[in-house]
């Protein structure tokens, strides 16, 4: 996409960025993601923990997914 495209023209474009590359990601997770982390984290049998960035818990969520079934 050029610069003098506009995104909105392209909503899906970036909707899947690495949670590295978040600007927001150094931020506490949100409780909506904290809520869904705590739910996997008890169906996989796993560690919770609620000290998680955005990205780090984004991350977390992915592997969880993959463990539960859940992000299939």
């Amino acid at each position: 996409m050029t610069q003098t495209e506009n995104p909105k023209d392209h909503p899906t474009g970036n909707a899947e960025k690495d949670p590295d590359d978040w600007t927001t990601g150094d931020e506490p997770m949100t409780g909506a993601k904290a809520s869904y982390l705590k739910t996997l984290s008890e169906e996989a049998h796993a560690e919770f923990d609620d000290s998680l960035t955005k990205a780090d818990a984004s991350k977390r969520i992915d592997e969880l997914q993959q463990e539960t079934g859940r992000g299939t």
